[in-house]
C-alpha cells in the first residue's frame, strides 16, 4: 500500500513494488498497526508529507512500530518508540529488525520505563480519543515549543473535546484531517 508520494507498506512475504521508495516490510503480529486502519494511513501520509529529517520523534502508542519505522526511514534522527503492551513493543522491535533500523536509531519503551531526556521535535499519537485527552498536558511537556504533536485515533464527533484539550495544553491547532469517520 502506498502513503503519500513515496512511503509504502509490504508484507514481508512480498517484494516492494517500488525499490527507490521508502519501503517499510510490515508483519504486525499481534500489535494494532498496519496502515490500513484510516487514521495510521494520515499519519503515514503525514510523514511523507512532512519527513522528518533530523528530527527526534516519540510514537506514543506504538503498536506494530509502523509509524516508528516510517519516522526512521523517512530521515529521524531519533525514534522513541512507547506502548503499554508488551507484545506491542516485542512486534515494534522484530520489525524494526527486520527493516533494518537500529537500536542507535529507535529505542522501544513501556510508559513506566520512559524517562525524557529532552523534548522532541515531533510527537506522533495514534491512539484513543481518551487517552489522548487524558494526555495533553504530559504531551506538551514532551515537545520543543515550536515543534509538532500529531494527533489519531479521533471519531469526528470526538474532534471538538480532543481540540480543547490540546489548545488549554498550550498546542496551537494547524490542520486537521480526515479519512471516513476518523
Amino acid at each position: 500500500m502506498r502513503f503519500g508520494k513515496k512511503l509504502w507498506i509490504c508484507p514481508s512475504a512480498y517484494e516492494p513494488p517500488v525499490k527507490n521508495a521508502v519501503n517499510i516490510r510490515l508483519d504486525p503480529g499481534l500489535a494494532f498497526g498496519t496502515g490500513t486502519h484510516p487514521s495510521t494511513a494520515l499519519c503515514l501520509e503525514w510523514l511523507d508529507a512532512y519527513p522528518p529529517q533530523e528530527k527526534t520523534v516519540i510514537d506514543y502508542g506504538c503498536g506494530s512500530g509502523i509509524l516508528a519505522i516510517a519516522a526512521v526511514k523517512c530521515g529521524a534522527k531519533h525514534v522513541t518508540a512507547i506502548d503499554h503492551d508488551p507484545q506491542a513493543l516485542a512486534a515494534t522491535a522484530m520489525n524494526a529488525e527486520q527493516n533494518g533500523v537500529s537500536s542507535e536509531k529507535l529505542t522501544i519503551f513501556l510508559p513506566t520505563d520512559f524517562q525524557l531526556q529532552e523534548p522532541v521535535d515531533i510527537l506522533l499519537a495514534n491512539i484513543l480519543a481518551q487517552p489522548l485527552i487524558d494526555l495533553a498536558t504530559y504531551f506538551r511537556s514532551l515537545v520543543k515549543s515550536e515543534g509538532y504533536c500529531v494527533l489519531a485515533g479521533i471519531l469526528n464527533e470526538q474532534m471538538d473535546a480532543v481540540q480543547q484539550a490540546y489548545t488549554a495544553a498550550g498546542f496551537k491547532i494547524m490542520t486537521i484531517r480526515h479519512q471516513q469517520e476518523w
